[in-house]
């Protein structure tokens, strides 16, 4: 993992870097002010070129992504739009007016914005 890189990224979503590598398991930590924590994985062997639990036809246990809650998804798009960010699904609106979209990060982690509608 490029910690540079994944740090521009997320820090380009609100989030603040604290602390790495630390640990015997060399990871970094970046938290948002929503208080959502994320711990970067720096000792991988490689880069991976889609997401084992995502992007292939077997499934494995795991979670797939994270969905981070948001007032205005509108404002969201625009907002990684003009960050350079690919949306990589949506915006997908569902009943009741919530909408999610997703985007995937420099490692292919999938990160949706998810904005809850009148019946969640």
């Amino acid at each position: 993992m490029d910690l540079d890189r994944a740090r521009t990224f997320y820090e380009q979503l609100g989030f603040v870097f604290l602390v790495g590598p630390v640990g015997p398991e060399p990871v970094a930590i970046m938290e948002h002010p929503s208080g959502v924590n994320i711990n970067l994985i720096l000792n991988a062997n490689s880069g991976v070129d889609n997401n084992v639990l995502m992007d292939i036809p077997d499934k494995h246990p795991g979670y797939t992504h994270m969905a981070l809650e948001v007032s205005d998804l509108s404002a969201v798009e625009t907002h990684l739009k003009r960050l350079g960010i690919t949306i990589t699904e949506g915006p997908i609106h569902m009943p009741g007016g919530g909408a999610m979209l997703f985007i995937r990060d420099q490692d292919m982690n999938v990160i949706e914005f998810h904005m809850p509608g009148s019946s969640s």
